[in-house]
């Protein structure tokens, strides 16, 4: 089955980049049936987000500080 193309706003670019893969699985079901080159370069911008976050927590997740054994909450 074959759909026409219509123009879509880039204002769809926003959902992947605040959302990430999610926002991109979002745009895309939104999308295919209008324009298949924007949904699918808002789900792959949406995996390259993600992508990006998880290698930014690798390289902060060192520099965190613990807690220290003698916090000593009680709860």
């Amino acid at each position: 089955m074959s759909y026409p193309e219509k123009p879509r706003s880039n204002a769809w670019f926003l959902l992947p980049i605040f959302f990430g893969v999610i926002g991109g699985i979002i745009a895309f079901f939104i999308l295919r049936h209008d324009d298949i080159r924007k949904a699918k370069n808002c789900l792959y911008l949406g995996l390259v987000f993600m992508i990006i976050g998880i290698i930014f927590n690798i390289f902060i997740s060192p520099t965190l500080p613990g807690i220290d054994p003698e916090f000593n909450i009680n709860i």
